[in-house]
């Protein structure tokens, strides 16, 4: 994408057929609409204009601000959650694509159109039609599922519900599996009891909720075990409700400083440690499609999961609900 950038001002027809709005982070927390050029797709590459774009808690290191970042950003960064039209096509793409609505990986999604490799791209049915999809994040949901291994008749516990923890509650309920939910508040255990949650804990003392687990798993743990919020005190958390031979999931995102780990007891109940990131984006791919068949079929349905969305002059506020985290939040989406 060009980086030929100016600020929003009021534009002729002529202006707007060549240009777009994207959101522009100049430093931290601190992002403006700018007009920038409207790419232009090359060979096997097509354009897309963007519905929205969800918002990633793995992006507020950079819209916080650190170090070793550097600003301006390119206009666009760093939304990569998009779900739009094609509207143009270069040189080797099918043009049956043209006009379809689809889910795709692409890294500039915080604007009016992205680019995206052709076979970066998930096409959506028309039963979807109208329903936000950020396809990378509910792909990720669909990854993790897959390397978890859940079977029917085990004790799974998730630790940690927000969007993605509530995705895992319902793909594991729907899979057999009595789902223990843990988290700090209070609606997210609503929530969690909706999706299909057998039992809920509060994450308020790590001791009384491995008590508990212990309690309603005869003293044995859980078979399966997934953290998904990234931070230290919680993937101690996990390690201890992990039966012997059982499988700790690792899928939150710990992205703020090093990690120990408990290996005594790692060792002693003999873990599988699963460390769910994806980084190959066929993979990704992969996921998402997944992702768009169990949305289909009706085994998930993400959208009580979409709680606050905001139109593109407002990310700064997107973001700061994604770190704060307010009552009733689950995730926020961008409006483009």
């Amino acid at each position: 994408m060009t980086t030929d950038v100016r600020p929003i001002a009021a534009s002729n027809t002529a202006v707007a057929a060549r240009t777009m709005r994207a959101a522009q982070l100049n430093a931290p927390r601190q992002t403006s609409l700018a007009h920038t050029t409207l790419p232009h797709p090359g060979t096997h590459e097509v354009r897309v204009r963007l519905e929205g774009s969800g918002v990633c808690a793995s992006s507020l290191p950079l819209w916080e601000g650190r170090d070793w970042f550097q600003y301006p950003q390119t206009p666009g960064t760093t939304g990569h959650e998009g779900w739009r039209i094609v509207d143009d096509i270069g040189e080797g793409v099918d043009a049956s694509l043209l006009g379809r609505r689809v889910a795709s990986l692409s890294y500039r999604a915080f604007a009016e159109y992205d680019i995206a490799r052709h076979d970066a791209i998930v096409p959506l049915p028309a039963s979807l039609d109208g329903v936000p999809f950020p396809g990378e994040p509910l792909g990720c949901a669909m990854n993790i599922f897959q390397r978890s291994g859940i079977e029917a008749g085990q004790d799974v516990a998730i630790v940690g519900i927000g969007f993605l923890g509530a995705l895992l509650v319902r793909l594991a309920s729907h899979a057999g599996a009595r789902v223990i939910a843990i988290s700090r508040r209070p609606f997210s255990l609503d929530v969690a009891r909706q999706f299909g949650a057998a039992e809920t804990i509060a994450l308020d003392s790590a001791s009384r909720v491995t008590a508990r687990v212990k309690e309603l798993t005869a003293g044995l743990g859980c078979a399966r075990v997934i953290e998904c919020i990234g931070l230290q005190a919680p993937l101690d958390l996990a390690g201890e409700l992990t039966c012997e031979r059982g499988r700790l999931v690792i899928a939150g995102f710990h992205q703020d400083g090093l990690r120990s780990v408990n290996m005594f007891l790692w060792n002693w109940r003999g873990l599988d440690v699963i460390n769910a990131h994806e980084r190959d984006p066929r993979i990704y791919l992969d996921g998402m499609r997944e992702a768009v068949r169990a949305v289909s079929e009706g085994v998930i349905d993400p959208s009580p999961l979409f709680t606050h969305s905001f139109a593109l002059d407002r990310i700064d506020d997107a973001f700061a609900a994604t770190r704060d985290r307010p009552d009733g939040f689950l995730k926020a989406w961008v409006r483009a």
